[in-house]
């Protein structure tokens, strides 16, 4: 796909998702699309190797949950090639984005495209979710956290929820068949300070997604999240 043909393609989903997209950004997403199909040719970084699916799966999926964001300071959890911040990012220049992985390779590549795209105020932190959010500088600071990671949500908010100031939000993007998933996080949730706000059920082309949005109404505790492996393997009921 060469560079008419993704700015077309791209403009087009942009349009068909009421996405408001700059010309000038196109560029960079075209750019960012190219690198992760030459690094993931050398390290595992996605599943997804054709351009339509990264614009679609990864780029769209990502920058349509910007409508939800508050505030201007960003975690994304468990980022892996940098989504859904990046692409966040991209669309919003004016976004303090913290990207963390706990794979190293992965955030050498979030570093590269941070440098090659002139990214401000966006750092990738080689670390676990787990040790961070005991960290004073970044705990319960926040304004949103989001994540399209694959654990399962009780995990998931475990991980988000201490790094969330309170009104703040945490973002989870989940796919199709999550409603039973989500009822059991409600416990865990409630524990860490949270309460569901609102669930958005929607398509991308064929792809059935899941936005849940957790508002924080009270702070964490400070024994949350327990140590590496413990909210993994003992979710929170």
């Amino acid at each position: 796909m060469n560079e008419k043909e993704f700015d077309i393609f791209f403009r087009e989903k942009c349009f068909e998702n009421n996405i408001n997209i700059l010309p000038k950004d196109i560029k960079k997403f075209y750019l960012y699309m190219n690198s992760l199909m030459e690094w993931n040719n050398k390290i595992n970084l996605t599943a997804i190797k054709d351009e339509k699916g990264i614009i679609i799966k990864h780029f769209i999926d990502s920058i349509i949950i910007g409508k939800e964001l508050v505030g201007k300071n960003i975690i994304d959890i468990g980022s892996g090639a940098g989504f859904p911040g990046i692409p966040l990012k991209l669309i919003d220049n004016d976004l303090n984005l913290t990207l963390i992985d706990s794979v190293n390779k992965k955030v050498n590549f979030m570093n590269y495209i941070i440098d090659m795209l002139g990214l401000t105020n966006t750092f990738s932190i080689h670390i676990r979710a787990e040790e961070l959010a005991h960290n004073f500088k970044y705990r319960e600071a926040y304004d949103v956290a989001v994540s399209r990671a694959v654990a399962n949500m009780s995990t998931l908010v475990e991980y988000m929820i201490p790094f969330v100031k309170i009104g703040g939000k945490a973002i989870c993007l989940k796919g199709p068949n999550s409603k039973e998933e989500i009822d059991i996080s409600k416990g865990a949730i409630e524990k860490l300070g949270g309460e569901i706000e609102k669930i958005l059920e929607y398509k991308i082309d064929e792809n059935e997604r899941c936005l849940v949005i957790i508002k924080k109404i009270k702070s964490t505790e400070q024994i949350y999240p327990r140590k590496q492996g413990k909210p993994l393997k003992e979710p929170l009921r």
